[in-house]
């Protein structure tokens, strides 16, 4: 199961409290205080892993919480710290402060360790309060609470092309013809109920990474179908394909479905319609000729290059392949991110 947003409670271990106690020996009737101190609460941290791909996890597990540290003891000995705890999150999860809202982390590469709760301090024994006036204190301090605070976890898949365009568009079909992801594949909408990875790799040994993202329908923005739970993984492709079904059971109006997808990106995120888009027919061995010809006049007015290709008998796929290699290697070397409203 694919599941990209979790909300988990965080809570750094409490410190261990400070001894009150007296040396005992003997001979040594009036012995000095010896009481130790408590040992440090243990930290929480968050930690960015390329072997996870979904929160998955976090749906079983909500609540996180450090070691408490050890309590102080006679003789000076200091209690043992609590241990610290890691949680491992996938690449691409960012973490959110439920209760500000404030971004906290964004974790873009594997690797990324974050303190995201600190241990409380340990409280001084009574040792520690010894002065020339007040030899044998009998106070010691408790232990510091550990922070604690309650996050949410949102996962945005990272990939260099996202597929985009209507259910039934021929998006996972695609994706399957032209790297080793297998999503499941049927002639119903919404087929697709998670974002697939692949990775389409070239005879030279370069590679890119193509997404998947579903649901994408007219309202998808306000919550119409699935759409408001996957737009959020467009924001990290640098590319975006956009397919349209020129074939007999696409929409009737294909140059519509086009500008209504565009209008779900914007009302999302305006900034999304200045991503780079390749337009491409889709579902080639089967086309409608009114249908095809309606999309290649709307980019020809547009000024933008369509691609047509067939997952089926795989034609177009390998110019696709390197036009999407092409486009991001020109986004590199211009430094940035390109593109106007399509």
């Amino acid at each position: 199961m694919f599941v990209d947003r979790a909300k988990i409670f965080i809570k750094a271990g409490n410190g261990g409290d400070g001894c009150v106690a007296f040396r005992r020996e003997k001979y040594v009737p009036r012995g000095g205080p010896s009481g130790g101190d408590g040992g440090k609460g243990g930290d929480v941290y968050f930690r960015s892993s390329s072997h996870l791909n979904t929160l998955l996890p976090f749906r079983f597990k909500q609540h996180f919480k450090g070691g408490r540290g050890g309590h102080g003891s006679g003789k000076n000995r200091h209690g043992k710290n609590g241990q610290d705890v890691f949680v491992e999150a996938p690449v691409g999860t960012q973490v959110v402060n439920d209760g500000t809202g404030e971004l906290l982390f964004d974790f873009t590469e594997p690797g990324c360790v974050e303190l995201i709760a600190r241990g409380g301090k340990g409280g001084r024994g009574n040792a520690a309060f010894a002065t020339p006036t007040n030899q044998a204190p009998r106070i010691a301090q408790e232990g510091k609470s550990g922070d604690e605070l309650w996050v949410v976890l949102e996962l945005k898949v990272l990939a260099d092309v996202g597929l985009v365009g209507y259910p039934n568009a021929g998006k996972s079909t695609l994706i399957s013809a032209i790297s080793a992801a297998r999503p499941k594949i049927a002639d119903y909408p919404f087929t697709t109920l998670s974002p697939h990875l692949g990775v389409v790799t070239f005879d030279d040994h370069g590679s890119v990474v193509v997404a998947d993202i579903p649901g994408l329908i007219e309202g998808a923005h306000s919550g119409t179908g699935l759409g408001d739970q996957f737009l959020r993984h467009v924001e990290r492709c640098k590319v975006l394909v956009h397919l349209v079904d020129v074939s007999g059971l696409g929409p009737d109006d294909p140059v519509g479905a086009i500008k209504a997808i565009n209008k779900e990106l914007s009302l999302y995120d305006r900034e999304l319609l200045g991503k780079k888009q390749l337009i491409v027919a889709s579902k080639l061995d089967s086309f409608v000729s009114e249908r095809l010809t309606a999309v290649e006049q709307f980019c020809l007015k547009q000024g933008l290059r369509l691609w047509k290709v067939s997952a089926v008998t795989g034609e177009g796929l390998q110019e696709l392949k390197w036009a999407m290699r092409n486009t991001l290697e020109d986004l590199i070397s211009e430094g940035g991110n390109p593109g106007g409203d399509v």
